[in-house]
């Protein structure tokens, strides 16, 4: 996945253990002899058809589409002093992600770097590859700006519908599969998973002709394997992964941290349990971890450990809130932060203005300087004020001050600016976004507001004005009115 520098997420950024909930389990293997009060795999495997497509350098492949001078030359996308992400002709002269700018010149002389601080192509980008899957199989679940799940089950079974038998005896899958493992065609899930793979290489295909754009992808029985097995052959390749291989690929895992669902907060409650690989995970005792995390996040992440995922893909649908964030080296004082917290909200009131809705809540984050590698945020978040959720969305800036002033009320809840700070991130965030129809009927404003009847995720609207009925209901309460005056003054 993309390491997003500015803003990782479309949804406004989560919690780790909020991330952790998505990535489940459903086929495992069982490994020696289990324990009494130990979790054992599930023997069944699920006959679900999931795809993990991950765009190749994302933010460098939208830079290389707008300026095609780019193509062929190593290519940074920097955000303040780092080098959020790079293509793989910079990758190869010793260019990382995430790598100091400076760094990155002395690894890379001839290194070209493009500012990617403005997200909205590549927003723009990311929303065009969900609405093109999208034509393929309406389940589509974003995760972040480059990362998609597909669940293609429903598809795979029509195709099969179609297939005779001696097309079935012919079946070949797309890409590679996981660990060279060989396919049994009178095994219905091979088969499903096969086809699986074609309509994935399809995708990749259609992103490629249409967008311009290459990346992995991943096809097994779930959102988990998907994930972890799109990322085994990169750039531009697939992978299936039968599922008699799925413990395989599980336990190539070189540490629990590179498991999709396990945070850095688990990650370390783990270590200090003596968790440190998957098969630590997979043996150690439940009640034991049960007792020290708490029953869900235990069973749910030793299900995890064993390729365990029942968690569905979920339709993302419009972004349910809009953030911009800003990390630095450091900021220090009330005013520079007032200052930042101004740059983002004028992002922010720009995209509501966008998009139509009206956010309702409105929420502040900070990140305080640390010398750990890992630094946990805080956050504030409030009720945005009926009267200035009116002048949102109107492209006027009334808001802009009220809006402000909330923030700064937010920051020093959280901040004591008469004590030395040392901050490196701030975040706006417009939450509980609402469309402009849910208004109630009887109020003038339901009269005088467009209705959102679509709302595409470039941002653009189509009006259902409701002025012809305030017209007709206007005019019947005129006639009620003034009729029987007429018709007396007439006698």
């Amino acid at each position: 996945m993309e390491e997003l520098g500015v803003e990782p997420e479309e949804e406004g950024g989560r919690d780790e253990e909020e991330d952790a909930a998505m990535e489940r389990a459903e086929a495992g293997v069982s490994v020696g002899s289990p324990v009494h009060d130990q979790v054992v795999p599930a023997e069944s495997s699920s006959s679900r058809v999931i795809v993990h497509v991950d765009l190749d350098c994302f933010y460098a492949q939208v830079e290389m589409i707008s300026n095609p001078e780019l193509k062929g030359k190593p290519l940074g996308v920097q955000q303040k002093y780092l080098v959020v992400t790079c293509n793989y002709e910079a990758r190869e002269l010793g260019v990382k992600k995430l790598m100091n700018v400076r760094d990155a010149k002395e690894k890379c002389p001839q290194l070209v770097l493009v500012n990617g601080e403005d997200l909205t192509r590549y927003r723009e980008m990311s929303y065009k590859v969900t609405e093109l899957l999208e034509e393929f199989s309406p389940v589509v679940e974003r995760l972040g700006f480059d990362e998609n799940f597909v669940d293609l089950t429903e598809m795979v079974e029509q195709r099969l519908q179609q297939l005779q038998s001696d097309d079935l005896a012919a079946l070949t899958g797309s890409g590679h599969v996981y660990d060279n493992q060989s396919i049994n065609l009178n095994d219905v899930l091979h088969i499903k998973l096969l086809v699986g793979s074609q309509i994935a290489a399809e995708m990749r295909e259609a992103m490629y002709n249409q967008l311009g754009l290459t990346g992995c992808a991943g096809v097994a029985s779930n959102k988990l394997l998907a994930k972890l097995v799109s990322g085994v052959f990169k750039p531009n390749q697939q992978t299936v992964l039968l599922p008699e291989s799925s413990q395989a690929l599980i336990r190539s895992l070189k540490h629990i941290k590179e498991m999709p669902g396990i945070g850095y907060k688990t990650a370390k409650r783990l270590e200090a349990l003596g968790i440190s690989s998957v098969y630590d995970l997979q043996t150690f005792s439940s009640k034991i971890l049960e007792k020290e995390l708490g029953i869900t996040v235990a069973q749910r992440i030793q299900k995890l450990s064993f390729g365990e995922d029942n968690s569905p893909v979920t339709p993302s649908g419009p972004p349910q809130s809009f953030s911009e964030e800003d990390s630095f080296k450091k900021c220090s004082s009330e005013v520079e932060a007032k200052s930042k917290i101004e740059e983002l909200l004028a992002s922010l009131l720009n995209r509501v203005c966008q998009d139509g809705r009206k956010p309702h809540t409105i929420r502040l984050i900070i990140r305080r300087y640390s010398s750990e590698k890992h630094c946990s945020r805080e956050s504030r978040q409030c009720p945005i004020p009926s009267h200035i959720i009116q002048k949102l969305g109107t492209g006027s800036y009334d808001a802009m001050t009220p809006m402000v002033d909330i923030l700064m009320k937010l920051f020093r809840n959280m901040v004591n600016v008469k004590m030395p700070f040392h901050l490196t991130l701030l975040s706006v965030c417009f939450c509980n976004l609402k469309a402009l129809n849910t208004a109630k009927k009887g109020t003038i404003d339901y009269y005088l507001t467009p209705s959102l009847s679509t709302t595409s995720r470039s941002g653009k609207r189509s009006f259902n004005w409701k002025f012809e009925y305030m017209i007709v209901k206007i005019l019947s309460r005129s006639l009620n009115t003034y009729l029987p005056i007429f018709c007396l003054s007439a006698a």
